[in-house]
């Protein structure tokens, strides 16, 4: 795939001249030939953009593709207010009932965001927030750490983070911590300097502060902060309670006299489920996975192999964490990944490949729009394939498949509280920006109770002990809000479990049936059409824990420590 710069200017020029055809055109027939010119535009742009952000993140030492990186930083928000200009022209054209007619009404509900979440007046503040999110990743990814006669980024320290050896562990976790302590100071003030800086491009934009701003840039189109607020208060009624439980069964499987963060993610004495074979393996057993779950799965995954469209071998200065991006011209996903010997590895075979294989069915359709799917819709697809790779748990973890399976949905669960205090504390933080950075810790510890009752703070891990381990989820730096998304996801993604435990083949057919809708509908639509509940219906978070705990109770570990 070649790569060449994104040109501004000329860009600029096409985006303006469509802009202007669009006001001028004479029918709804003319204004959709525009806009199928728009798409070869847009697709154009964002395709070398992406290329430029694979390359880079496979390498953030890399000077070329760094270079690039502060370009796009810096060009990207310009880019973005000419194509809302364009969107706008488009929303309040006189045949807009015709272009709803071609791309749907959904389509013109993301445009009205779109417009909401952008002026000209704060590309400057956008171009700020692009190079402190850039600085956070950065700073992340040089990570060098000292341990067992090798030196670790964060990707590769992991293995021994959830090792069986509880001293190992303990001492993987102290040089973790030890690690985001020396940067500590520096991540405070890449996240105040982005608080205040979207708190101004809120103002700006005459919004009180930033969370409503936030709401129209992650295109919740069916739901409001009241409903998350809803789903939130049930979460602390419902799951944090039932997740108490399963993390005090844990406790005393672990032979514990407490839970401290050292042991957040370990299941059994004798080690978490590993992986067997090689990470080249890993992706064979994918591939037979997904030859055997559907046709239309197993045109899907060979073509990401035969086409090479992963990444997912960890290496030093790569960028940390994964994603699923999209190549619009070569109709292509693209899997971001860093495989480290862990679970997590098969995660991305099915999680990412979840997000991918989205991406594959979108991408036969002309409407681009259809593509431009919501986040909580998109971690659906991916969590949901999860729970359909079970049946080929064998091929990939062996004789943990048992392990395997009890740890994922136990952590499917106890997931829940801990993304929605993710959100919660994002909402704290952006009503009250003036907040320092000493009282964001203090506010994340009191949530750690609320939320995460069982985890005892002591002074063993002082970056968790201090109220800091927040800095290392991602997200918050980079996506403000996103976290909720995974919440919802996940809890629709148990009601796709629970069908598998009945009937296979009625669980394929309604998972199919949400996909292939794309984005035409909004997010509650897509659940109804789909035969799925809506997460913010007060039965439905009772409905999954009920279901899970008596799959968790009668579960066979007989044998297993």
């Amino acid at each position: 795939m070649p790569y060449k710069r994104v040109d501004y200017d000329k860009t600029a020029e096409q985006f303006k001249s469509l802009t202007k055809r669009v006001k001028e055109a004479k029918s709804g027939e003319e204004l959709w030939e525009i806009h199928q010119e728009y798409y070869k535009v847009y697709q154009n742009m964002m395709d070398s953009m992406t290329i430029a952000e694979i390359r880079h993140d496979g390498n953030t030492a890399d000077p070329f593709y760094a270079a690039e990186k502060d370009y796009y930083d810096e060009t990207a928000p310009m880019l973005s207010s000419l194509a809302t200009d364009y969107q706008r022209a488009l929303y309040e054209s006189q045949y807009r009932s015709f272009m709803e007619e071609k791309i749907g009404r959904v389509a013109f509900a993301t445009m009205d965001n779109a417009i909401k979440s952008m002026d000209e007046s704060i590309i400057g503040l956008m171009q700020e927030e692009n190079a402190l999110t850039t600085q956070y990743n950065k700073l992340i990814a040089s990570a060098k750490i000292p341990f067992d006669g090798q030196v670790c980024n964060l990707s590769l320290l992991r293995p021994y983070l959830t090792g069986n050896d509880r001293t190992v562990r303990r001492q993987a976790w102290k040089a973790y911590s030890d690690y985001f302590m020396t940067v500590a100071d520096e991540l405070d003030d890449i996240y105040d300097k982005l608080v205040k800086n979207r708190t101004a491009q809120a103002k700006a934009m005459g919004y009180d502060n930033y969370i409503q701003l936030g709401y129209y840039r992650m295109n919740r189109n069916s739901y409001d902060r009241n409903d998350v607020e809803n789903f939130r208060r049930q979460v602390k009624e419902v799951f944090v309670p039932f997740a108490e439980r399963v993390h005090e069964i844990r406790r005393k499987r672990l032979g514990l006299e407490k839970l401290s963060y050292i042991d957040n993610e370990v299941y059994f004495k004798e080690g978490n489920p590993d992986p067997v074979g090689t990470a080249q393996e890993i992706l064979e057993s994918g591939q037979k996975m997904y030859a055997e779950l559907s046709p239309e799965t197993k045109e899907f995954f060979d073509f990401m192999m035969e086409n090479e469209l992963f990444d997912v071998f960890g290496r030093k200065d790569k960028k940390q964490g994964g994603y699923m991006t999209y190549l619009y011209q070569y109709h292509s996903p693209f899997i971001f990944a860093n495989f480290n010997g862990t679970s997590g590895d098969v995660d991305v075979i099915t999680h990412e490949c979840g997000h991918a294989f989205q991406g594959y069915l979108s991408g036969q359709d002309p409407i681009m729009e259809h593509a431009d799917i919501t986040m909580e819709t998109a971690e659906i697809h991916s969590m949901s394939m999860e729970f359909f790779a079970w049946p080929w748990a064998e091929g990939f973890f062996g004789k943990d498949t048992r392990k395997f399976l009890y740890s994922h949905l136990a952590g499917a669960l106890t997931f829940i509280p801990y993304g929605t205090m993710v959100d919660h504390f994002q909402h704290i933080v952006y009503e009250k920006p003036d907040l320092t950075p000493a009282e964001r810790h203090a506010a994340w510890k009191e949530l750690l109770g609320i939320y995460m009752p069982w985890m005892k703070l002591d002074g063993e891990i002082p970056f968790y002990s201090e109220g800091e381990g927040w800095q290392r989820q991602k997200h918050i730096y980079e996506s403000p809000f996103y976290y909720i998304d995974y919440c919802l996801a996940q809890t629709v993604s148990l009601q796709f479990w629970a069908m598998l435990q009945k009937d296979r083949a009625n669980a394929w057919e309604h998972y199919m049936a949400y996909p292939r809708q794309g984005g035409s509908r909004v997010f509650t639509e897509l659940l109804k059409n789909a035969g799925l509940d809506s997460p913010f219906e007060e039965s439905c978070l009772r409905g999954v824990c009920e279901t899970a705990k008596q799959w968790l109770d009668s579960y066979d570990l007989t044998g297993i420590e």
